[in-house]
């Protein structure tokens, strides 16, 4: 080799610049000659050796004084493995020659565009196994990261000391960097370190595939094995084939971090996933709830977000154990026949140094015009839904966590953020699409492509999309020009029922509009009614606090608007704390103030959620035609005057109803006259004014019998004591 070439190639090694190692590192073929050349600036001299001893050790010859060897070796030496024995001044250590493994490399990139979850499979750090052509395979990591417009990347770690001289990687023409490091295993710790286009250091990067992660201060991602756990829920995931929209589904929204700390005498560390299992699901199972919803499990920096401004993607959150401990989670879910939906955020993401921001100093994930790249809400940045590998990438990571972790479904966060163009931004701050219009294109194809996949490789899990405008068609196929989710949160039922629960009761007459406009648009889409996290926040107030009135009225409000909400039409959802009307808005540094269950009051709305939850999974009315108009009738929905509603739930069969009746005032109705279809004995099922649930126990007939009179355009009508604040259900018998 020139002396000049040999200069600019240890030049590149010694400032790790170098983007091609494998064509000067490792086996170098030089006509019918075999060399081999390494780097390694810490050594005196390099022996390399075989693990047949029948093969003569190599000494190599310095190049440079850097530390830049080569060697030549026979044809019988080319065909094994060899290793690296390094000598210098402190000491001896060996190792085995990643840069021998130039095909083991190239593997990650085959194919890797071809399906979404190749990406999962292929790139990250993956555990593989190199089979030489002679001698025993040996355990190795594969490292492949995209980093297009990088001038070079280097792997770094404990392994070598975080110097990112000894590891380059390889760019390919696919735009990814490529490694195999030979008995590097699960649990050790690295990072990237990339230079720019111009040649400029960034700061260390995690692995965006990176399967396991650390917190702050390293941030590192850690090697790790998805194929060890052995799961155990076998039985739920038969069962999960049962039809979702024809079943009950009432969902607990929980921050695991705030749910329930430990004693004071272990300070502020959190549950684990474990401790979570042992507590959270049998208390969930026991209030009654079908499904459990994690607010974003992945991992992310700042305990301030809540989990919505991830970073590491691929990732379950660190701070309750690792991947393997969350999967043990969801298992142990499954075994309760509860399921779990974990909250997924392709909408935006944070700019934090270790993150995805600028990753090789251009904007590989997000899109370069701040007016289409950076989001004024959140102070973040937004993925470029337009660029392919950014797209594979999302859909990847939405397969990935049915795949890996079993859960059994995704809600997307913060939809209409990704759906217009002018979301949150004034005129002139946004760029209008090819159209001139206000909808993103490139979001909408993304998530249709994503719901697709989703149901292809997982038609028994479920999407569900928090969408908070009057987009068409939410929850309906692509097929059909739908986004393809499966449900969709109902915001707007949301907005008009707490503005109008919020009110005295003394004007809500003046508002009843609020209180039924939802049944206009109720069918439109596949619903689900949430009383979420961001209802009892920034100011907000807790769902006990939003009420009017002094505590008792309080109290009857939110059982009473609890009834309303479990009577209405949809799938439900409430975020922890609303169960037993937690006083304070949510704090995600604190646990819920469970000592609050020492007083009756709270202890009685807990019962009473408890009791709506196993009233309404037990009532097929309450559920199976949750998005039919077959399944919903009102009653009366024009009596302003007593800010009264009335409305009857049917069976799919037709031949069970029960009749929800609502009364928002404190004002009892005494001998109140109700429409009902047909002559059948009706059984009082529920009444949220009971003492049970630390109501007035105003007295109620438990069994009425309907009698000829016509009301409510019904030919028949019962007569009953409604009380105060009050939702009381009748079934037919």
């Amino acid at each position: 080799m020139q002396v000049t070439r040999v200069k600019q190639i240890a030049q590149q090694l010694e400032h790790a610049t170098c983007s091609q190692p494998f064509s000067v590192l490792g086996p170098i073929e030089t006509g019918s000659k075999t060399k081999i050349r390494v780097w390694r600036p810490d050594a005196s001299s390099i022996e390399i050796s075989w693990p047949d001893t029948a093969l003569p050790k190599v000494m190599l010859k310095p190049l440079t004084e850097a530390g830049l060897f080569e060697g030549e070796i026979t044809k019988a030496q080319s065909a094994q493995v060899y290793w690296v024995t390094i000598h210098n001044k402190a000491d001896s250590y060996i190792y085995c020659d990643p840069y021998q493994f130039v095909d083991n490399a190239y593997h990650a990139v085959h194919y890797i565009d071809s399906k979404p979850e190749n990406l999962y499979h292929q790139a990250g750090a993956q555990l593989i196994t190199v089979t030489p052509e002679k001698g025993e395979a040996l355990p190795a990591t594969r490292f492949c990261v995209y980093a297009p417009n990088a001038s070079s990347v280097s792997l770094i770690g404990d392994f070598n000391q975080w110097d990112g001289r000894l590891h380059p990687m390889e760019k390919t023409s696919l735009g990814y960097w490529v490694l195999v490091v030979p008995n590097l295993g699960e649990g050790e710790r690295y990072k990237y370190q990339i230079k720019d286009a111009h040649g400029h250091e960034l700061p260390h990067k995690t692995d965006p595939l990176g399967f396991s992660a650390e917190q702050y201060p390293s941030h590192a991602s850690k090697i790790f094995n998805h194929d060890k756990y052995q799961w155990n829920d076998d039985a739920w995931l038969a069962s999960r084939k049962q039809n979702k929209y024809a079943n009950p589904m009432s969902i607990y929204e929980v921050h695991l971090g705030s749910w329930k700390r430990p004693d004071a005498d272990s300070g502020q560390r959190y549950l684990t996933y474990e401790e979570l299992a042992d507590d959270l699901i049998p208390y969930a199972k026991e209030m009654g709830y079908t499904h459990l919803e994690l607010l974003p499990v992945s991992e992310f920096p700042f305990d301030g977000s809540w989990g919505y401004q991830p970073v590491g993607m691929f990732a379950p959150t660190s701070r309750f154990g690792n991947p393997d401990a969350f999967k043990y989670f969801v298992d142990k879910c499954h075994q309760a026949d509860l399921g779990v939906i974990i909250d997924w955020v392709p909408a935006h993401f944070p700019e934090d140094g270790h993150g995805l921001a600028r990753f090789d100093g251009s904007h590989v994930y997000e899109y370069e015009d701040p007016r289409r790249g950076w989001h004024p809400d959140w102070n973040s940045c937004i993925y470029d839904f337009g660029k392919q590998t950014v797209r594979q990438f999302l859909v990847a990571n939405a397969l990935f966590w049915l795949d890996k972790f079993h859960v059994d479904g995704l809600r997307v966060d913060a939809v209409a953020s990704m759906l217009y163009l002018d979301y949150s931004r004034n005129e002139g701050e946004w760029i209008p699409n090819v159209d001139g219009g206000n909808e993103n294109y490139e979001a909408i194809s993304l998530l249709r492509w994503m719901n697709e996949e989703v149901y292809k490789h997982y038609p028994d899990a479920m999407t569900i999309a928090e969408e908070s405008t009057s987009f068409p068609k939410v929850s309906r196929p692509v097929f059909e020009g739908g986004l393809g989710f499966g449900f969709k949160w109902n915001m707007g039922w949301m907005h008009d029922s707490l503005t109008y629960i919020a009110k005295d009761p003394a004007y809500r007459n003046y508002h009843h509009g609020e209180i039924t406009f939802s049944m206009v648009y109720s069918f439109d889409e596949n619903f689900v009614l949430p009383i979420s996290h961001d209802e009892v926040v920034h100011g907000k107030g807790s769902l006990l606090h939003k009420m009017p009135g002094d505590e008792w009225q309080q109290a009857a409000n939110v059982r009473c608007y609890a009834g309303f909400m479990y009577g209405h039409p949809g799938k439900k959802l409430n975020f922890m704390g609303n169960e037993f009307a937690q006083s304070k808005e949510w704090n995600h540094d604190t646990s819920l103030d469970w000592h609050l269950l020492e007083h009756k009051k709270h202890k009685g709305i807990q019962s009473l959620y408890k009791a709506l939850n196993q009233f309404y999974t037990s009532t097929p009315a309450m559920y199976e035609q949750d998005h039919s108009h077959h399944g919903f009738a009102w009653v009366d929905h024009e009596n302003a005057d007593q800010s009264v509603v009335s409305f009857v739930r049917t069976s799919l069969d037709g031949k069970q109803k029960v009749y929800v009746i609502c009364n928002f005032t404190p004002i009892p109705r005494e001998h109140y006259r109700v429409g009902v279809d047909g002559a059948g004995e009706l059984a009082l099922a529920l009444n949220t004014d009971s003492q049970v649930f630390w109501g007035s126990d105003y007295p109620v007939d438990s069994h009425v019998t309907p009698t000829p009179v016509a009301w409510n355009n019904r030919d028949h009508s019962i007569s009953i004591n409604l009380p105060p604040l009050s939702t009381v259900f009748y079934i037919t018998k």
